[in-house]
């Protein structure tokens, strides 16, 4: 009897702790972890996982609709003034009427009007726009009309914001250093060294060359001085990479016959399934080089290359590449190897074929921002 009523005590103590009582009225209180039944961890987890993917779906969803619908009035812009005559002093009033029907929305300037006009100008086929346009955001396509003329450009560039989550700034920063042009550039040996699909796999993640601008103003003179630098910006280096790489460690230490070796830089490539080994060097290419980082490789297959990994790449980066030596010093090489260059700076001036009329990001983002502060 005495355990029955302890149990009924303890249980009226356990509701009187779950609610808190002012000025009469009744307030729940979360229970304690300790009194958390057994799957509530789980149940959380999994409901905070479905709740941020919906709001990642809302998000979506939004910016979709939103460059459908830029696009729409760009559309009509372009009907109206073409079939009808209309000038471009009606954009202006359109502004105004817009401005005032919608005082809650932002984005309804004269320039961005226009920018409307010409987004659908561009891109005269509303599928296109609608299948990979409206996957990024408005301030995305703004910065591909700006810095690209060429339309088959600005889908390339727009497949790789979306698959590599860019954000606009770095969607600028890998237009100005031609991206396009470095992809698939690094002198290799992947043809005769990996089965085909994993060959062309691997030439399109290589580029050539590596442009590491956060390295600061100092030119770095030794190799060491140069990997401390990148492992101090190793968020911006891995950037620089490409989407795929697992940084492992530095100067990762192997032996092997009673002598030691160091491997500078140590990554593996979650789509590849492989580990990577990188070389650097702050001077030119020399053939001797090669041998060394085959030889890492070599002691990473057999050390630590686990049996459902691919086989290892190695990836030599130089201050400066004679691609004819690189070739040659490739040759007859079984494992598959890469040689490019790495540049401290982007090119001083943008190229001629990404120089544009257009006003830049920041004066469309600044005059969003009088609107509001006008609103």
């Amino acid at each position: 009897m005495n355990g029955k009523r302890d149990k009924k005590h303890e249980a009226k103590q356990r509701r009187v702790r779950n609610v808190k009582q002012k000025d009469g009225i009744v307030m729940p209180v979360p229970v304690s972890q300790s009194d958390l039944p057994d799957g509530y961890a789980n149940l959380l987890a999994s409901l905070k996982k479905r709740i941020q993917q919906e709001r990642i779906k809302a998000v979506l969803s939004a910016n979709k609709a939103l460059v459908m619908m830029y696009w729409d009035i760009g559309n009509s812009i372009i009907q109206k003034q073409n079939n009808e005559g209309w000038g471009s002093k009606i954009i202006d009033r359109l502004s105004h009427d817009l401005k005032d029907a919608f005082p809650e929305m932002r984005g309804f300037s004269s320039r961005n009007l226009k920018y409307m006009r010409k987004f659908a100008e561009c891109w005269p086929d509303r599928g296109i726009v609608q299948e990979v346009l409206a996957q990024i955001t408005w301030y995305h396509n703004l910065a591909l009309m700006e810095k690209l003329k060429k339309p088959e450009l600005r889908i390339w560039y727009a497949r790789q914001t979306v698959e590599n989550g860019w954000s606009r700034n770095i969607l600028v920063f890998q237009i100005e250093t031609c991206l396009h042009e470095r992809i698939g550039q690094s002198s290799n040996n992947f043809e005769i060294a990996l089965p085909p699909a994993d060959s062309d796999m691997a030439s399109q993640i290589f580029k050539d060359p590596y442009v590491f601008d956060f390295l600061g103003t100092a030119e770095p003179r030794r190799e060491a001085e140069l990997e401390q630098k990148l492992i101090e910006h190793l968020e911006k280096f891995l950037l620089e990479l490409g989407q795929g790489f697992a940084f492992v460690g530095r100067q990762v230490h192997m032996e092997v016959g009673h002598d030691d070796f160091y491997i500078d830089l140590l990554f593996y490539h979650l789509k590849l399934r492989c580990y990577v080994v990188v070389e650097l060097k702050a001077g030119k290419f020399q053939a001797g080089h090669v041998s060394q980082l085959n030889m890492y490789m070599n002691i990473v297959d057999d050390l630590m290359r686990h049996p459902d990994d691919k086989p290892t790449i190695g990836l030599l980066l130089v201050k400066e590449k004679n691609k004819t030596l690189a070739k040659y010093a490739l040759a007859g090489y079984t494992k598959p190897i890469g040689v490019a260059e790495w540049e401290k700076h982007i090119t001083e001036s943008i190229p001629e074929n990404l120089k544009s009329s257009l006003p830049t990001i920041e004066e469309i983002e600044s005059e969003f921002s009088e609107e509001e502060n006008d609103e």
